[in-house]
Formats: structure tokens, sequence, C-alpha cells
């Protein structure tokens, strides 16, 4: 079917154009609104400022479409193919594009307010900058993304694959990761204030200076990461593996580290004032100048720790284990 006759068919009332072939069509400007071209090719297809408003496009072929400016808003994509499809500036608020390969598509200020991609592939997608915000991206193939400069503040992101992506300056505060294996990854100096993170792989991560004020974070694994002046105050880490991990002059203040492992851990100059670290493991662990004043160490282990210089006014040390320690005055216990 030429475009001409799709046109002249909508224009007579007609919205049912399920499985066409429209392949390198040109579409430039057409007015599809609410048209119904599921299961339809349209490989290569000119679609670029076209409005396809609520159209139903499940497994339809948009590979190498170009789609610039296109109004694909509250559009239903499900299951369709988009590899290396042009949507610089589309219009996808709203849009379903579950299960959708976008593979190294162009979606340059693309409007992605409210999509739905859960499970889509991603991958070497550019979205640079893309305002993400709560957008759903659970079980999504991110790998080689470009996520820099993107908000991504309360995005669900829960078994996504962020392997390789790139993550400079983008916002990730009250962004669910659960679960994600992140090892590796440089997380420094961003923003995940109050993110979800329970069970998240992070061993070896670079996390130095990154606000995590309040996050959750149980259970997460975070042996031999770079810690240094994070900021974990109000987190909630408790069970997480932390050994090997340099949180120098981290703030932990009031932490929940319940039956954490923060053997040979560094918390030289760290403050975890208030902080509870009840039944915590911090064998051979550094807290040369720590702040423990009002820490509760209620059945810690702090075998063979070096305390030196460290405060422990109000510190709760009722049944810790300091045996080979080495207190606040440099004498050995």
């Amino acid at each position: 079917m030429k475009s001409n006759e799709i046109v002249e068919r909508y224009l007579r009332g007609e919205r049912d154009f399920r499985g066409l072939d429209l392949t390198a069509e040109n579409l430039i400007g057409v007015t599809l609104n609410q048209a119904n071209l599921s299961t339809s090719r349209l490989k290569d297809a000119s679609l670029a400022r076209a409005y396809l408003e609520r159209c139903f496009l499940m497994d339809v072929n948009l590979n190498g479409a170009f789609l610039y400016g296109t109004n694909l808003s509250f559009s239903k994509l499900k299951g369709s193919y988009l590899i290396e499809a042009d949507l610089t500036k589309a219009n996808l608020q709203g849009a379903q594009l579950n299960g959708v390969d976008l593979t190294n598509a162009k979606l340059s200020g693309a409007i992605l307010l409210s999509v739905n991609l859960f499970r889509a592939n991603l991958t070497g997608v550019n979205l640079c900058g893309a305002n993400l915000n709560g957008i759903n991206l659970r079980s999504a193939n991110l790998e080689r993304a470009n996520l820099n400069w993107t908000n991504l503040s309360g995005a669900r992101l829960s078994g996504a694959n962020l392997k390789g992506a790139q993550l400079n300056n983008v916002k990730l505060n009250g962004a669910f990761l659960n679960g994600l294996q992140l090892e590796g990854v440089d997380f420094s100096g961003l923003d995940l204030n109050e993110a979800k993170m329970s069970g998240a792989k992070l061993a070896g991560a670079n996390l130095k200076g990154t606000a995590l004020h309040a996050a959750q974070m149980r259970f997460s694994n975070l042996e031999g990461a770079n810690l240094q002046e994070v900021d974990l105050h109000e987190s909630i880490l408790k069970g997480g593996q932390f050994v090997s991990v340099n949180l120098m002059k981290g703030d932990l203040r009031d932490a929940d580290l319940r039956n954490a492992d923060l053997s040979h851990a560094n918390l030289n100059l760290a403050d975890l004032s208030g902080a509870d670290l009840t039944n915590a493991n911090l064998q051979g662990a550094y807290l040369w100048g720590a702040n423990l004043e009002g820490t509760c160490l209620k059945g810690a282990n702090l075998t063979g720790a070096s305390l030196r210089n460290a405060k422990l006014n109000g510190a709760d040390l009722q049944d810790t284990i300091l045996c080979g320690a080495t207190l606040p005055n440099g004498r050995m216990y």
C-alpha cells in the first residue's frame, strides 16, 4: 500500500490498518491518530513530524524508521522493533514501550515522561540529558547506554542491566536499584539520596563523595568499594558486606549497620555518632580518630581493630569484643 492510499482511507474514517507493508514509504507529516497499525512493516519509513497519538503499533517493524519530532504520545508499541530508528525530539509521553527493541536508536531530546520501558532493549541508546523522572525501566537492558546528565530520580531500575553504561552526573535520588549487578560501576559524586539499593552488588564500585543520605541498602555487597567521604547518614545498611571498604571520612551518623560486616574496613576519621552497630563485625577495622559518640556497639566484634584517638563518649560497649584492639589512648586491650 502507498502512503496516499492509507491517508485517503483514514480520511474516510477507517482506522484498522493492521499487517500493512509500508516499507520505506514517505509518511512525513501524516495524521493517523488512534489508527491500528499493529504487525505492520514500517522499516526505513519516513514518519517525521507525523501525528500517531494513541496509535496501536504492537509488534511493528520500525527498524531504521525516521521519526524525528513524531507525536507518539500514549501509543502502544509493545513488542515492536525500533533498531537504529531516529526518534530525535519525538513525543513519547505515556507511550507503552515494554519489550521494545531500541538498540542504537536515537532518542536525543525525546519527551519520555511516564513512558513504560519494562524489559526494553536499550543497548547503546543515547539518552544524554533526558528527563526520565519516575520512568519504568525494570529489567531493561541499558548496556553501554549513554545516561550522562540524565534525570533518573525515582526511576524503577530493579533488574536492569547497566553494564558499561555512561553515568556521569546522572541523578538517581529515590531510584529503585534493588538487586542490581553494579560491580565496579563509577557512582562517584552522584546524588543517590533515598535510593533503594537493597541486595545490590557493588563490589569494587567507586562511590567516593556520593550522596546516599537515607538510602536503603539492606544486605548490599560493597566489598572492596571506595566509599571515601560518602554521605550515608541515616541510611539503612543492615547486614551489608563492607569488607575492606574505604569509608575514610564517611558520614555514617545514625546509620543502621546492625549485623554488617565491616572487617578490615578503613573508617579512619569517619563519623559514626549515633549509629547502630549491634553485632557488627569490625575485626581488624581501622577507626583512627573516628567519632563513635553515642554509637551502639553492643555485641560488636572489634578484635584487632584500631581505635586510636577515637571518640567513645556515651558509646554502648555492652558485650563488645575488644580482644587485641588498640584503644583510644594507644594501649592494647
